[in-house]
């Protein structure tokens, strides 16, 4: 079955409420994974308010007995933001990567905003987050074969810079790992199906690529020779 993720910024994704439900392609239901938080009740009662009137519900693992079981039933999966090492701490801990992976393989919708986005790469290691707590390693769903950086935020001129930029900090990324890196503005996403994957919402994004300029993407730019590239870390 193909693929079918939603990868967004974070933010406000209550502006991409259509395009989640289209991406739910009818599913009634969805598992919402909100580890990434400490409230995890409050983390999925904020999807639920917006999504329940169109006839989605939704239900956090957390409350689940056996949340490998719920994620092998659901019809879609949601994964809330909030600190990425606390998100990859717990789906480590709960041996949830496997269970998420042969979902996602077996065609059930995947959206992930923020760290949920962040997961869905091969390492969390372009999250924004500070490392709150020692997660056993930094593998994540591998679902996608390059990484994200939510929250992008672009360089001021030179005259009102004060510390490191972000562009300055994807670019030591890439001196360390020959990977592309996908820097998503708030109200930006990628839409992946199965071998195709676009650029969608307002905000853009930014493509880093080791050896090259940062090249500006506008919704509805087409990435999908994106999903075929192999990445290589630490080289």
């Amino acid at each position: 079955m193909p693929r079918r993720l939603m990868l967004h910024a974070g933010g406000d994704v209550t502006s991409a409420r259509s395009a989640v439900l289209e991406h739910l392609r009818g599913a009634r239901s969805a598992v919402m994974i909100p580890y990434a938080q400490s409230d995890h009740d409050r983390a999925t009662a904020r999807f639920s308010d917006w999504l329940s009137p169109h006839g989605v519900e939704i239900t956090g693992v957390h409350t689940a007995g056996d949340p490998a079981a719920a994620i092998a039933n659901a019809e879609a999966i949601f994964v809330t933001g909030g600190n990425s090492f606390r998100l990859v701490a717990a789906l480590h801990r709960l041996s949830l990567l496997g269970p998420v992976r042969s979902a996602i393989d077996r065609g059930v919708p995947y959206f992930g905003a923020s760290a949920g986005a962040n997961v869905a790469c091969p390492t969390i290691r372009t999250s924004n987050d500070m490392p709150i707590v020692q997660p056993p390693s930094f593998v994540a769903f591998d679902l996608v074969p390059f990484q994200i950086n939510p929250h992008y935020i672009d360089p001021p001129p030179p005259e009102a810079r004060i510390g490191e930029t972000r562009e300055e900090r994807l670019k030591e990324f890439l001196e360390e790992n020959d990977v592309t890196v996908v820097a998503l503005r708030e109200q930006g996403w990628l839409a992946v199906d199965g071998p195709s994957m676009q650029v969608r919402g307002t905000g853009g994004a930014v493509l880093f690529r080791r050896g090259a300029e940062p090249r500006q993407l506008t919704g509805g730019t087409d990435l999908s020779w994106l999903l075929l590239e192999t990445p290589h870390y630490d080289v």
